[in-house]
């Protein structure tokens, strides 16, 4: 492999494993003023105005305080609840051909924890939420992906294919039987643009990686 075909896959697996991992936070918790300068970013809005996504103008011309409290209040309704929201959880909307989803804890819940425990990752002895929660699954993708970068950087191809194949049946298997349509929901019920906006990347982002990891896996193979 030539030093630039490493670089360039070491900058691809670098690249998505920072938009996993802000995916990741932006779904774990409401938004903070840490996280609010991360999304503000130029880049970060280039990569949104890229795939059609534009948050409105103005939107974040707010104060910051008053744009936090908006958004926290959001964040609750839609995912938190009381009462009706969306859950964050591949359970409750992966449908299975066995019948066993739409609840919390379903068999997916538990072939997620398997799957993540299986790669030799494991779930923080303070986290107390479900293993299928939306962040957990899109920061094994971040975890992941930086194993790929790492690999590719030591000139380790087969480390690096291996995670790919990783990748791709965690995407294949379960992101995308789920994450599209708890997409399609958040945007249904999000009354402010921001969640609105990001559920529209979040999918279309899911949908590139499974033909982006399809393809590339193939060529590597």
């Amino acid at each position: 492999m030539s030093t630039l075909e490493k670089i360039e896959r070491s900058t691809i697996a670098k690249q998505r494993s920072i938009l996993y991992g802000l995916l990741a936070m932006i779904y774990r918790q409401e938004v903070t003023s840490d996280l609010l300068n991360q999304i503000k970013d130029p880049q970060f809005l280039g990569v949104l105005s890229d795939s059609g996504i534009r948050l409105e103008k103005g939107f974040f011309d707010k104060p910051e305080a008053q744009l936090l409290e908006d958004l926290a209040v959001e964040y609750a309704k839609l995912f938190l609840g009381p009462g009706k929201h969306v859950s964050p959880h591949e359970s409750v909307h992966h449908q299975r051909e066995d019948g066993k989803w739409g609840q919390l804890w379903g068999e997916s819940t538990v072939e997620v924890k398997k799957f993540i425990e299986s790669t030799g990752l494991h779930y923080q002895p303070e986290y107390k939420g479900l293993p299928d929660h939306i962040s957990v699954e899109l920061e094994f993708m971040q975890q992941l992906t930086l194993r790929e970068e790492q690999a590719w950087e030591e000139s380790d191809r087969e480390g690096a294919v291996f995670c790919r194949k990783i990748e791709k049946k965690f995407i294949e298997d379960h992101l995308s039987q789920w994450i599209p349509p708890f997409c399609e929901k958040v945007m249904d019920e999000a009354q402010l643009p921001f969640y609105r906006e990001l559920a529209a990347f979040t999918r279309k982002f899911i949908e590139f990686e499974k033909q982006e990891v399809n393809r590339y896996a193939d060529h590597l193979t």
